[in-house]
């Protein structure tokens, strides 16, 4: 019957809803035992227990309180009186709390719109206890702050219950951010309507789409535009060294060592180096013998042309230099992990890699100057 109970409950549970939330709600609210849980789901006890534990953490959270008292409400209609165990306060605060719940497609219309707006430069979500309606404001450059939304406050519940906002301050108003989790799912609902709007349809991919981020560059020095390269900024590790600044307050990788990084990740992706004689690249970095690649790299497929470049590259920057960048530009290893394998210093990575993009930078300016040279 406990079982049946649960499941009927979970059953009015929109979709929206994480899974992590329904399981704390059975256990709490509907008097569900941790082993029960974990029987249901397939799971050890402890993996139910670190999900009751997550939220009961975050309770703390103001919308996260009353999105559980909200969901509450439906898992148990009949719950006793509030003054019998949680005080005058308690029992306000759920009097507050309507049983309401915000329907997936609802949240699936506002949500996009709202996410857009809390990704702008110097946004947040303000809400009091007292709240019916959270606000976006922005603050101007000016020092003003600007209005931009107004929406009801079970949609800001929801938002904080997926971890799409945090909060970055407390008090009689709580004011939240945009979290990298509700940039990821900005991402998914815009790759969702673009795809609606091309007509992809059930082909379109929304959970792949939120984990890039398309940024475009000249390919070459002058700017052209027509021989511009659209690709994920958050793929290679060189996106990220880009975005940090040096004393001075210029970018520690200028675009031009950032090019000349994914220019030989191009060619080695042309050449389809990387799986299958991955194992042998230490030996060739260290000066040993370069017939390896000679029966393997011919029968490995992609292009020759493409495969003599990146070994042409190699081979003039020489061991711990090449190194380095084969392992950030083609392998997208990243800086601490490149260190550990490297046995350098923790920080002292990324200079090596700024030297030994300067020197490839050096070398391509060298055999082709500002163009690459076409494929095939």
């Amino acid at each position: 019957m406990t079982q049946r109970r649960e499941t009927e409950n979970a059953a009015e549970v929109p979709n929206w809803v994480p899974k992590g939330a329904v399981v704390y709600l059975a256990h709490v609210e509907d008097g569900r035992s941790i082993r029960s849980l974990a029987r249901e789901a397939g799971c050890h006890a402890s993996t139910i227990l670190r999900k009751v534990r997550r939220f009961e953490t975050r309770r703390d959270d103001l919308l996260i309180d009353l999105a559980l008292r909200r969901l509450g409400q439906r898992f148990e209609p009949s719950r006793p009186d509030a003054s019998a165990s949680g005080g005058t306060e308690v029992m306000q605060a759920m009097q507050a709390v309507d049983t309401q719940l915000l329907d997936d497609d609802e949240l699936r219309k506002v949500a996009p719109r709202l996410l857009r707006r809390l990704n702008e430069t110097g946004a947040c979500l303000a809400i009091a206890r007292d709240m019916d309606k959270a606000v976006i404001v922005r603050e101007t450059g000016d020092g003003q702050s600007l209005r931009t939304a107004v929406f009801d406050r079970p949609v800001a519940e929801a938002m904080a219950l997926n971890d799409w906002v945090a909060p970055c301050s407390e008090g009689r108003i709580t004011r939240y951010r945009i979290t990298a989790s509700g940039r990821m799912a900005l991402k998914r609902f815009l790759a969702e309507d673009e795809a609606i709007k091309v007509g992809l349809g059930e082909a379109a991919d929304p959970y792949s789409e939120q984990h890039r981020d398309w940024a475009e560059r000249a390919g070459d020095a002058s700017g052209n535009k027509k021989r511009g390269i659209r690709y994920n900024a958050t793929e290679s590790p060189l996106s990220a060294l880009a975005r940090r600044k040096d004393k001075d307050g210029k970018a520690f990788l200028s675009p031009d060592l950032v090019a000349a990084g994914e220019r030989l990740r191009e060619d080695f992706e042309l050449a389809q180096m990387g799986p299958r004689i991955a194992q042998n690249w230490d030996k060739f970095l260290t000066g040993g013998g370069r017939g390896m690649f000679g029966a393997d790299a011919a029968s490995g497929g992609g292009s020759e042309r493409a495969r003599d470049r990146v070994m042409t590259a190699l081979s003039d920057l020489g061991p711990g230099l090449g190194d380095v960048v084969l392992r950030c530009c083609c392998f997208l290893e990243g800086m601490e992990a490149v260190e550990r394998r490297m046995g350098w210093s923790a920080r002292s990575g990324k200079i090596v890699l700024r030297i030994a993009l300067h020197r490839l930078k050096v070398h391509y300016d060298e055999e082709n100057g500002n163009w690459s040279p076409l494929i095939g």
